[in-house]
């Protein structure tokens, strides 16, 4: 557990934000979804039962909760995974726009961006595959069945989160395929006391200006939420300039979303959760570079615009005095993208992936004070995915389609106030593949005393192969429809203290494996014989030397080879980040540093007719921003920013380019 530190000092409203100058060119017109957000405002409501308000404000000794690593909300006291927290807050403290750079603090995780802002960016846990990470955005699973099963976090905002969750490890048992690696859950804010309407606009370096509003309201009855956000810049050559490109790509991100919940009485509520992003990138392509021997990419005259739309609707009954909670939901998901020309206009290509589920989950709680005076969860769920990829291009098209029945029971104990114990079981029904079953066991076990935990967690995990893996095809691929699905197991054993009241430190070993990893072979994808294996260490610091200074600190070291022996792509041996906030002028002021360390890593490159491909080594660098605020009165503070102080020239995907130093300012609104 990597335990996180936020001040109680007041502050300006977390996720307050305010419309970009001419937000117009950025919010979609869709009638489908403004009208979806309207009823949201009008009351018709937002929130899965798991988005509770658990932002934390306090200090060490406050029971702060894990609603990912069992299913229902248990004190991280009592859980036995590695999880790391992220509140809302500290992206605010932080400035952070983009929330693929909030997850490089996290022990673990290895972030990779094909170039600069809203270029594809991959999210690794532990040494998996990008797309062996499951997402969820308010309990709606956001992984896109026509990009390879993988959710791309280019385009994810910050503005409206609440809190962002790290479950590392094989968590199959509980969500099913694509979670061999993790899971990253993100909650949303919800409406909360009187009526708030906050605003923030800032603009800087690359052409760049980004905005939000919001609007919300909360009382014992009913919460509501709604709010509209937009980013653009001119960017930078995503194509490096150290390769002669000097064509600069602009981005553009139109996000609205809304949420509420309305409690009809003391057991029966309903809720529902709606956004909708927008978006236009600029792309170069790849090319052969005989000086290199390799391919890399090159100014070119393309883009892709996007879509996303995630909704999912909810309805909670508590029975027997709330000892039994039973859970029915409807989500859906629809993420398109469509790559043109502009020189002449031509659509080449377009990727739509849709995914459906219907869900019910049963959770029973009882005590059993004369028996080993422990507290029990017993929890039975079903859930149904039907998963579907269109694939249309200038040389080929594909429509198909998978569905998925998977069936869940878990037992969570807490014996003794001191011991806590689950298990946990899946078997998926699939009609394609053979069946799955997939399990997971973790203990914890607090010495109070000294404010110690020990714990231990052991799961297996699937990975099915993706709809364009099996049947996909363009002019130099061909699907292969008898792939396998990818297996892992994982273990890890940490340590959690709490140093004298001030502070905390964990540490956490790791070990997993994955069979038949799918790889490209060729002309199509293979199951690559062997096993991969990566091991590794976790570190996570957290400390308050000074009733106004927190710090937060984290090391990973991942050792990782493929079934050949090979070092992974794109997972560095060691992360590092260091992050210092500090708070002064009564707490009006605030002044925050943040470092990332990336070591060297490899990656790959292919020869001219892409029948080949080999590494090629990456270099090491660091990036090192600072952030500072100031707020003039309870409804009005500036802000202002320096990323990459340094001015590092680095890569993190070969060939594509990333910003230097930038600076940036911005106003934010509150009423």
């Amino acid at each position: 557990m990597f335990v996180l530190i936020i001040r109680e000092d007041p502050a300006p409203d977390a996720g307050a934000s305010a419309p970009v100058a001419n937000i117009s060119n950025f919010i979609p017109t869709k009638p489908s979804i403004v009208l979806a957000a309207l009823a949201l405002v009008a009351g018709i409501g937002a929130t899965a039962a798991q988005d509770a308000d658990l932002t934390y404000r306090g200090n060490l000794d406050l029971p702060e909760i894990s609603v990912t690593a069992n299913l229902v909300e248990t004190p991280l006291s009592q859980v036995g995974s590695a999880v790391t927290v992220i509140t809302g807050e500290e992206l605010r403290e932080q400035q952070i726009k983009f929330v693929s750079d909030a997850l490089r603090q996290v022990p673990g995780l290895a972030v990779n961006r094909t170039g600069p802002v809203g270029q594809l960016a991959q999210v690794r846990i532990r040494g998996a595959e990008s797309n062996q990470t499951k997402v969820f955005i308010d309990g709606i699973e956001v992984n896109d069945p026509a990009a390879g099963s993988e959710f791309d976090f280019a385009h994810l905002l910050t503005d409206d989160i609440d809190r962002i969750e790290v479950l590392r490890g094989p968590q199959s048992a509980l969500y099913g395929s694509d979670a061999i690696g993790g899971v990253i859950n993100i909650i949303t804010r919800r409406g909360a006391g009187a009526v708030r309407t906050a605003a923030r606009i800032e603009g800087g370096s690359f052409g760049t200006i980004n905005g939000s509003a919001s609007v919300s309201r909360g009382t014992d009855r009913y919460n509501v939420i709604a709010s509209a956000s937009g980013f653009q810049t001119e960017g930078i050559s995503v194509a490096s300039t150290r390769l002669g490109n000097r064509e600069r790509d602009g981005y553009s991100n139109g996000t609205v979303f809304a949420k509420g919940g309305y409690v009809f009485t003391d057991n029966f509520d309903v809720s529902a959760v709606v956004r909708y992003t927008a978006n236009r990138t600029d792309l170069d392509v790849e090319t052969f570079y005989p000086k290199y021997g390799h391919t890399g990419p090159v100014d070119a005259l393309q883009d892709v615009k996007g879509e996303q739309f995630f909704s999912r609707a909810q309805a909670r009954l508590l029975l027997l005095d709330g000892h039994w909670e039973q859970i029915a939901g409807f989500a859906y998901t629809d993420q398109d993208r469509k790559y043109r020309d502009l020189d002449p206009r031509m659509l080449t290509s377009t990727f739509d992936g849709e995914r459906t589920r219907v869900d019910y989950r049963s959770n029973v709680f009882f005590d059993t004070p004369h028996f080993l005076d422990a507290s029990h969860t017993v929890t039975f769920a079903i859930e149904h995915d039907e998963d579907r990829a269109i694939s249309k291009s200038l040389w080929s098209s594909f429509d198909e389609q998978i569905g998925t029945t998977g069936f869940v029971g878990q037992y969570q104990g807490s014996l003794f106030k001191d011991l806590s114990l689950t298990g946990s079981i899946r078997h998926d029904d699939n009609e394609v593949f053979k069946d799955a079953t997939t399990y997971r066991v973790t203990a914890a076990y607090v010495l109070e005393r000294s404010g110690t935990k020990f714990r231990a967690s052991y799961g297996t995990g699937v990975k099915n192969p993706t709809l364009f893996e099996l049947y996909g095809y363009t002019n130099t691929y061909r699907g292969n429809p008898n792939l396998k699905p990818e297996r892992g197991e994982g273990w890890d054993a940490g340590l959690d203290q709490q140093l004298f009241g001030w502070g905390a430190l964990d540490v956490t070993y790791f070990n997993q494996q994955i069979t038949d990893l799918i790889t490209g072979s060729g002309q199509t994808s293979i199951n690559l014989p062997g096993t991969s294996k990566i091991d590794g260490v976790e570190i996570g610091f957290s400390a308050n030397p000074l009733p106004n200074v927190t710090v937060r600190a984290s090391y990973t070291y991942a050792d990782g080879e493929d079934a050949n022996g090979d070092t992974l792509v794109r997972r560095p041996k060691n992360i590092a980040s260091l992050y210092v906030n500090y708070l002064f002028l009564d707490a009006r002021a605030q002044i925050n540093l943040g470092v990332d360390y990336s070591g060297k890593q490899k990656d790959w490159v292919y020869n001219t007719d892409y029948s080949q491909r080999f590494t090629i080594n990456l270099k090491p660098y660091t990036l090192v921003n600072l952030a500072g605020s100031y707020r003039i009165n309870d409804n009005l503070q500036l802000y202002a920013r320096l990323e990459n102080i340094l001015d590092e020239k680095h890569e993190e995907v070969w060939g594509y380019g990333t910003p230097g130093f930038g600076g940036y300012a911005g106003i934010r609104l509150t009423f």
